[in-house]
């Protein structure tokens, strides 16, 4: 292999990744969704993208990312209720009412993050789940796996911000 092929091939974090370990390259051939690693779903060879097996990997990642969210809120919940007692300090008070206002702007994020998930969710059940919403082209193993509720490639969204920057929302 000259230079220029084994660049070509090394250029690829999957091709890098499967050549660094190469059970890791026939690891998901053996396993089902939920026991496929973020790493063995990246080593999955191209033919396989969006396939049923990756499709449920990125199911359960969507539904154990909801999961915990709801379960935040729940704490939310509690936590909002417990410290309702009157505190006569006004810095102590005012300390308390901070936490409160970061900890429901925070849970305002996960609320509307809920909703992405969802429509991610319906997505997959759509057949739509991982190709761009502008460009059709596949979104990528890679930004599916930092962000599973992305709609659009990496490019799109990177124009998306640009148009947004110059010409505000």
């Amino acid at each position: 292999m000259n230079k220029t092929q084994a660049s070509a091939v090394f250029d690829s974090p999957k091709a890098a990744a499967a050549s660094a370990d190469p059970q890791l390259a026939n690891a998901w051939k053996t396993k089902t969704a939920a026991e496929l690693t973020d790493a063995e779903v990246l080593a999955m060879p191209d033919s396989e993208y969006m396939s049923d097996l990756q499709l449920d990997f990125f199911r359960n990642k969507l539904k154990r990312l909801k999961e915990d969210l709801l379960s935040n809120a729940g704490e939310t919940t509690e936590h909002l209720r417990e410290d309702t007692s009157i505190v006569p300090d006004p810095a102590d008070r005012a300390t308390i009412e901070e936490e409160h206002a970061l900890e429901l702007r925070t849970r305002d994020r996960e609320r509307k993050l809920l909703k992405k998930i969802s429509q991610a969710l319906a997505r997959i059940d759509a057949g739509d789940y991982g190709y761009c919403d502008e460009t059709g082209e596949p979104i990528g193993l890679g930004r599916l796996i930092a962000r599973p509720t992305a709609t659009l490639s990496l490019e799109a969204q990177q124009r998306r911000e640009l148009k947004q920057k110059m010409f505000g929302d």
